[in-house]
């Protein structure tokens, strides 16, 4: 007997309807007419055990108990779905093959893992348990990839990746939310302090922000156009541009900070005469955008449609499971394999079918067009998210339609030619100062077809006239032009999403920033929506509109905590470590001595740190701190767990 262990339910049926009919539908699994067996997780069945779990002087939070590291790890059942997990566990017993059946990403591959080594399997069937990899849960997709299973062998250090994560982030939420915990009680907090390693520098990308915003003195700074006009009688402005010997008047960004050099510069060139040292017109090819991933999809769909990002994840989970219009959507990859390409027309007519939007565009798309999408080496164990095949949709709610509308105009745009800019650049000297000026135009449109202006944005620009190098030309005005520096912005779905993808921008260590620019940030594509919404959920941010701002709770932790675990630095060098653990260039073994040496340096910064700013603020969450049961032995302080879980 073949069994197949799906992730998900609704993955579950899908592969069940792959198989041979007739079905016979139990509780917990299905069976095939080939006796062939389909069960299914129901999400994680297993979860890390409670510190109290290793030894039960834990339940009680003492800073003498710190840091808790386990010598042995241990899983534990959750009560919830404590009958499926026997379900599962007793197939697992009695299956000749086992095939995991997870998601396809790091989380997927460990989730089903656990329950094969947990539940018993003997090393004959964990030799020869095979994996199935399904992105598209249509019916043609779903037999191509039971078609194509592979030794699950393959994928085992993608799950020792997906095992060091798991556990180092319960080292370090558990150890750390217990410290600050402890510590902010003392100091008068109520409640739990979380922290951890993926949530608290993303609070912290904006408690900085709202502190730069609040502390910001906008300072003048000083532009030089000049009017100049042809021997012919046309007229253009030209834009100033300093030269190396005015950097000390100016500040890192290349802004004139002194009125009197722009004063002088703008006084020496007025009504004197200049000559055109270049006049330079090129055309230029705007390539067309890769499919989606994930969080540029949520960038995306909260930039156009204004929603968050778990709304987002929300909204293709329906999409996934429920319409199979999309496939797998936790994905962080943008390209696709090229077998792929072979289904371009099909996919292109469900377009058509379902939205209304792109329907006026699926005729004029090119199919003969294979853009860079289509590169298997830049394919890992998911490929970008596309729509499917399936032309039936039933009704789509608004976000449904425009989820899908956003995903397939990226997927249509890869049949349609570049877009195609006219640019001209002109250089006029005048009294030896360079002053410059440029112009765009969009000759051709290509793929832009599919993207209006409101949504990019874009700005009129006024015709240059004709000129010759040599040609002289006379400045007939020029005007100094005082403009002041702006705060930053207040971060919004959109820009804290591309914040955690693009991490290395907030990185504070030159050598670190390097490294971390081929990286793709902090957090995963599955976990950086639900992340952001947690912060919400635990009062450290809040929304204005579409700004996030930090909550008084949210700044006084990042002010009390030691500026390393409010900062990017450490977790981003985490998911590097992660996927050299996965590229099998790191060990296990390195990746958590390095983890548990760092935890021990925090955990001593922040027992010494002051946490009196969170002094009356907070709001007990459980009975237990209600009654004020709290116990100090020997200078230790200890307080009662209220078993709450640290996440990422």
């Amino acid at each position: 007997m073949k069994l197949y262990i799906a992730e998900k339910p609704s993955l579950g049926r899908a592969i069940a309807n792959a198989l041979p009919k007739p079905h016979k539908n139990n509780d917990g699994f299905i069976e095939a007419a080939n006796g062939d067996i389909v069960t299914w997780c129901i999400g994680h069945l297993l979860e890390q055990a409670e510190p109290e779990a290793y030894d039960p002087k834990f339940k009680k939070w003492a800073i003498a108990d710190l840091p808790i590291v386990p010598e042995q790890w241990q899983l534990v059942a959750k009560s919830k779905t404590k009958k499926q997990f026997n379900t599962v566990k007793k197939l697992i017993k009695s299956a000749e093959t086992i095939v995991n059946a997870g998601d396809p990403d790091r989380e997927g591959q460990l989730l089903i893992d656990e329950m094969i080594n947990f539940c018993g399997a003997t090393k004959a069937q964990k030799e020869q348990t095979l994996r199935c990899l399904i992105s598209d849960l249509n019916p043609s997709a779903v037999k191509q990839a039971i078609n194509n299973l592979k030794p699950n062998l393959d994928f085992l250090s993608l799950s020792v990746s997906a095992l060091s994560r798991a556990r180092a982030d319960w080292l370090y939420g558990i150890n750390m939310t217990r410290m600050s915990t402890i510590k902010g009680q003392q100091a008068g907090y109520q409640g739990v302090l979380s922290i951890g390693r993926v949530q608290t520098p993303v609070l912290g990308l904006v408690v900085y922000r709202d502190w730069e915003i609040a502390n910001f003195v906008s300072k003048p700074f000083y532009e030089v156009e000049a009017k100049l006009n042809t021997q012919a009688g046309a007229s253009y402005i030209g834009k100033w541009q300093p030269s190396d010997a005015c950097q000390p008047y100016m500040d890192e960004e290349g802004r004139v900070l002194v009125k009197g050099l722009a004063e002088n510069v703008a006084s020496r060139v007025k009504n004197q005469s200049g000559e055109v040292s270049k006049d330079k017109s090129t055309q230029s090819k705007k390539s067309r955008p890769l499919p989606h991933s994930l969080s540029t999809l949520q960038i995306e769909a909260a930039k156009v449609f204004g929603m968050n990002a778990q709304s987002v994840l929300d909204t293709c989970q329906s999409l996934y499971e429920r319409h199979k219009l999309i496939t797998y959507p936790r994905s962080d990859c943008r390209y696709l394999p090229k077998d792929h390409y072979k289904e371009r027309g099909s996919v292109v007519d469900a377009i058509d079918t379902i939205s209304d939007k792109l329907s006026a565009f699926t005729g004029k798309a090119n199919l003969e067009i294979k853009s860079s999408a289509w590169n298997d080496s830049k394919v890992g164990a998911h490929h970008a998210i596309i729509p499917t095949s399936k032309k039936s949709s039933g009704a789509l709610s608004q976000n449904e339609q425009n989820v899908y509308y956003l995903i397939a105009r990226h997927y249509l745009a890869q049949f349609f030619e570049p877009s195609v800019y006219a640019e001209r650049e002109i250089h006029t000297l005048i009294q030896g100062g360079l002053f410059t000026s440029k112009f765009k135009s969009l000759i051709d449109k290509g793929w832009e077809v599919l993207f209006n202006k409101q949504e990019k944005g874009e700005a009129e620009l006024t015709q240059l006239p004709m000129l010759q190098k040599g040609e002289q030309v006379q400045c007939v005005d020029a005007q100094v032009i005082e403009k002041h520096t702006s705060p930053p912005k207040h971060f919004t779905d959109a820009t804290l999403l591309a914040a955690m993808t693009g991490i290395a921008r907030y990185v504070t260590d030159p050598e670190i920033k390097k490294i971390l620019k081929e990286t793709d940030g902090i957090g995963t594509e599955a976990t950086r929506a639900g992340i952001i919404e947690l912060l919400f959920k635990r009062q450290y941010l809040q929304r204005k509109g579409k700004a996030i701002h930090s909550t008084e709770i949210g700044q006084s932790v990042i002010k009390a905590l030691p500026e390393s675990v409010g900062r990017p630095d450490m977790t981003a060098v985490w998911e590097q470590s992660l996927e050299q653990i996965y590229q099998k260039s790191q060990s296990y073994n390195q990746f958590m001595g390095s983890v548990e040496v760092h935890l021990n340096r925090l955990l001593q910064d922040t027992q010494t740190a002051s946490f009196q700013g969170l002094a009356g603020k907070g709001k007990a969450s459980f009975k237990r701190f209600k009654k004020g049961k709290r116990s100090a032995g020997k200078g230790k302080s200890a307080v009662k767990s209220p078993r709450a879980k640290s996440k990422a």
